[in-house]
Parts: C-alpha cells; sequence; structure tokens
C-alpha cells in the first residue's frame, strides 16, 4: 500500500498552505524531501517509521502542492530561515512542542536552519546526502561547479531558468533527476506522477529556482551571521550519503558536520545514489531506527 495508514491533508501555516501526510504514533518525527520532489520521497520510510513516531511529511513552500510565494529581487520568502518558519508552524499545528526532524537534499537546508534557528524544539536531527550550503560554496571548485552545475543555473536570475524548464519540463525533470540510475525505475509510479505534476506548474518551478537562489544569495548571509554568532547545532546528528553519489568522493561528511554541531555526530555511507529515501529505504529505516530510538 502506498502510505498505508497515513492522512493527507493540507494545513494553514502564517506563511501559506502546505500539503503532508501524517500518520502512526508515539513521538513527533518530521521528514523533509529534496528537489525536485515532493513529501512523496517517504512513502516507503514514513510508514515504516510510524510504528514508533507519530510522523510528519509536509510539501516544502515552493515544491509539491504547498504555497509558492511570488519570485522577488532578494528571494528572501525562500530562505531556509523562512522555509523553516513553516516546519515550526507545523508542528505547533499538531502540538508538538519538541520533535525529531530530519531531512533529504533541500529538505536537509531546511532541517539545517530549523535546528540553528530553533534550537530549543529539534531533539535530534538528521541530514541525508548534504554537508552545510555554506561549506560548499566555500570549498567550491571546478568538480563541484560540473558536478552541480544546476546550483549555478537555477540560480540565475528569473525568468532565464525557468523559461528553458517550462519549455520541457518532463525532459528536464529526467535529465536532472539522472545522477541515480534508470531513475523512471527508481521512483514509485504514484511518487513519478506527484513529481510530474508539479514540474509542470510554472508556480513550482519558480518556486524551486527562488529556493536555489535563495541559496546563493540570504542564505549565505544568514549561515555567516551564524558561524560569526558561534552558533552551531546543539542536539545529536546523523549523517547519512549515498556511497555512489558525489559526497563521498569529495567530501570528509561526518568531519565537516562535527564542525557545525556541538553534540555527538554519527553516520556513514549507504548502498545508494543521490535518492536515499527511493534508493536504499531499508538502510535509511534501520539507520532512523537506531539514532531516534
Amino acid at each position: 500500500m502506498f502510505f498505508d495508514g497515513f492522512t493527507l491533508s493540507a494545513i494553514e501555516t502564517p506563511g501559506g498552505r502546505i500539503r503532508l501526510r501524517h500518520g502512526g504514533s508515539g513521538p513527533p518525527l518530521i521528514l523533509l524531501h529534496g528537489n525536485p520532489q515532493s513529501h512523496l520521497i517517504w512513502h516507503l520510510v514514513g510508514p515504516a517509521m510510524a510504528r514508533r513516531f507519530t510522523v510528519i511529511c509536509p510539501d516544502l513552500r515552493g515544491y509539491g502542492e504547498s504555497h509558492t510565494p511570488p519570485v522577488t529581487p532578494d528571494s528572501a520568502p525562500y530562505a531556509k530561515r523562512e522555509m523553516a518558519k513553516d516546519i515550526i508552524a507545523i508542528a505547533d499545528h499538531f502540538g508538538h512542542d519538541k520533535f525529531r526532524l530530519a531531512g533529504h537534499d533541500r529538505g536537509g537546508r531546511v532541517a539545517h536552519r530549523v535546528a540553528l534557528d530553533h534550537p530549543e524544539r529539534v531533539v535530534q536531527l538528521a541530514t541525508l546526502d548534504i554537508i552545510p550550503t555554506l561549506e560548499h560554496f566555500e570549498r567550491a571548485d571546478m568538480a563541484f561547479a560540473l558536478g552541480y552545475y544546476h546550483w549555478f543555473w537555477l540560480a540565475q536570475p528569473h525568468p532565464f531558468p525557468e523559461v528553458l524548464i517550462n519549455a520541457a519540463p518532463e525532459v528536464w525533470f529526467h535529465y536532472h533527476t539522472s545522477r541515480s540510475p534508470r531513475p523512471n525505475d527508481l521512483f514509485h509510479p504514484e511518487a513519478l506522477a506527484d513529481y510530474l505534476a508539479a514540474a509542470r506548474r510554472p508556480a513550482n518551478i519558480s518556486g524551486m529556482c527562488e529556493d536555489y537562489r535563495a541559496a546563493a544569495g540570504i542564505d549565505l548571509v544568514h549561515d555567516r551571521n551564524s558561524r560569526a554568532a558561534g552558533l552551531k547545532v546543539r542536539c545529536p546528528m546523523l549523517a547519512l550519503w549515498g556511497e555512489r553519489g558525489s559526497l563521498e568522493r569529495w567530501y570528509e561528511v561526518l568531519t565537516i558536520w562535527r564542525a557545525y554541531c556541538n553534540e555527538t555526530v554519527i553516520g556513514g555511507a549507504v548502498d545508494s545514489g543521490h535518492y536515499l529515501p527511493e534508493e536504499a529505504p531499508d538502510a535509511v529505516i534501520d539507520w532512523f531506527n537506531r539514532f531516534f530510538a
């Protein structure tokens, strides 16, 4: 069954409407997706974790069927600080003062900012296939620019990348997700249909591009201010990454995250490409059960 036992709903937050699924019982665990996807990346991991936790899987603003603030010159509505406020509003809606938090890809960047800005709310933090955004940009070299070219292309001024993507959204999606082998086989048909539906909506494409513009602009300002103030993650961390992806080749992932966290950081590589929750759900579930328990 697809997301068996979960309820699909939408809630209103101060920022706007958020689509989400929730299910299970026990301590709250919020799962955040990455680009160019939606909360459906958790369709295998979420139900497994719901045996022990109350699991909430939202669409980030700009993605899926959540609200898509309009394009602005500074992309401020898509700053991870603003996206983090949506997550806090979701927790408040369900009455959770504290929660466990995990994020893949862009969702991991939002989760990192939640932990920095709202340390009293986050009990444990897990990130999947990322290092901090600031670290990526400050270490950028030719290999990063070629391997992560979309960071720079999607961050180009509106409407240049939007025009090109909107001209052939499905072609773009399949090339963009080709970091893992055979993505058409990888994604569940229902999940893939949801991802492609969003790719066909110009507002979602602008939201996605604004996410990347914020990452290359206002997010760096916030991240540097946090570093200057000595702010670090103040809860235990789990960092996972795909051993067939780029992080394994370029970075000492745990070493980097330990410099950004005041508590214990554990983790490792799993047999996967970039899309860990869908490529290697059993490994992710195993790590989550051991860490969040």
